[in-house]
């Protein structure tokens, strides 16, 4: 007889790169980057954002990478990445109450910066996993890749019974695009939303505390595949962003969450904690119509969106953090999170405690 396990979120570490203000990198660099009718454009995309501060492994005002090649800022995404990624890593198994030897699975998400040796190899060396310790690197995904990362650890966790480490690490900093390109609309929208971020979570087996991961679902409306694009240039990596994603999300954000709730018995109204990913201001208005959810149950991704931008794949990770030191934590959590394909992820959490 086969025991039925959880796959329990354990631990959860942030760490992040210096802060800068929206206003400050407009005022020290980005209004300089455009002319006439396109500057006075730029400026209301980057007021309208919806984000007062982010975080910057590199800050433009600071170093303009703009004509790096890609090759120089891979070198420096795996500088900088590296001492993110331990420090989210290491908050993530203290929390977790383990030593770094005994996790069996490492998975890391990344579609910022590729090396090989990569951070799935040096990270495990530098925080003493052990040699049979199993490794996963997620790459290309975007902004939802934390929700695939985080099915896969649990399917591990629920299979093998041991201990496994998720880390979502991006730094969108380094791929600010060369003048020629930086003047497209879809090139300022990115400028004015992406941010540096790592966060890391422990998934343990058994009936412990924390959030149990119930289902992880997705949809994915292949006949918008170039809505959103990720291009590797000769400069970087380059943003295509079309203003009609939102379109699509409204199109399929309800179906995917009523029949992911409707397979646990639960509907809409059973969910009290909503971990939604904030691409932008317009993502998080299409998906509160679509659910019909008040402003209360947007708040933690708006707070998320003004204080960390968008930070790809760690940006519901950081939401779900809010989520979770309320005085009063929610008991189900539904984590939404979108990105190319066009895809759409979602992921329930229940306290291990619930009973639906």
């Amino acid at each position: 007889m086969t025991l039925e396990r959880n796959a329990v979120i354990a631990g959860l570490g942030i760490a992040l790169p210096p802060v800068v203000h929206q206003d400050e990198i407009w005022e020290g660099y980005f209004q300089f980057q455009y002319a006439g009718p396109r500057r006075a454009l730029a400026k209301r995309i980057f007021d309208n954002a919806g984000v007062r501060t982010r975080h910057a492994a590199v800050s433009p005002v600071l170093e303009d990478v703009a004509d790096w090649s890609t090759e120089r800022r891979m070198r420096r995404y795996q500088a900088e990445a590296m001492p993110l990624g331990k420090e989210a890593a290491s908050r993530a198994i203290t929390e977790a109450g383990l030593s770094a030897d005994e996790l069996g699975l490492f998975a890391v998400c990344s579609c910022t910066g590729y090396a090989t040796p990569g951070l799935d190899i040096l990270l495990a060396r530098d925080l003493g996993m052990a040699a049979d310790v199993q490794r996963l690197f997620v790459g290309h995904m975007g902004c939802y890749a934390a929700l695939p990362g985080l099915g896969t650890a649990a399917d591990f966790v629920m299979a093998r019974g041991r201990p496994a480490l998720l880390l979502c690490a991006e730094l969108t900093s380094l791929h600010l695009q060369p003048p020629a390109v930086r003047a497209d609309v879809q090139q300022i929208v990115s400028h004015a939303l992406f941010s540096d971020a790592a966060a890391a979570v422990v998934l343990r087996p058994g009936d412990i505390g924390g959030y149990a991961v119930r289902e992880v679902a997705a949809v994915t409306d292949s006949t918008t595949a170039d809505h959103m694009t990720w291009e590797v240039t000769d400069h970087g990596f380059r943003m295509g962003l079309s203003p009609r994603v939102p379109d699509v999300l409204a199109v399929h954000v309800r179906g995917l969450v009523e029949s992911l709730l409707a397979r646990h018995g639960l509907t809409i109204g059973d969910v009290d904690g909503w971990a939604v990913h904030p691409g932008g201001p317009k993502i998080l208005d299409v998906v509160g119509e679509q659910l019909g959810l008040d402003e209360a149950a947007l708040a933690p991704s708006r707070a998320v969106l003004a204080d960390y931008g968008n930070c790809s794949s760690p940006t519901v990770l950081l939401v779900l953090d809010a989520l979770r030191r309320r005085v009063s934590p929610p008991r189900r959590v539904l984590m939404l999170a979108f990105g190319p394909g066009l895809t759409l992820y979602g992921t329930l959490l229940e306290t291990s405690t619930v009973t639906a």
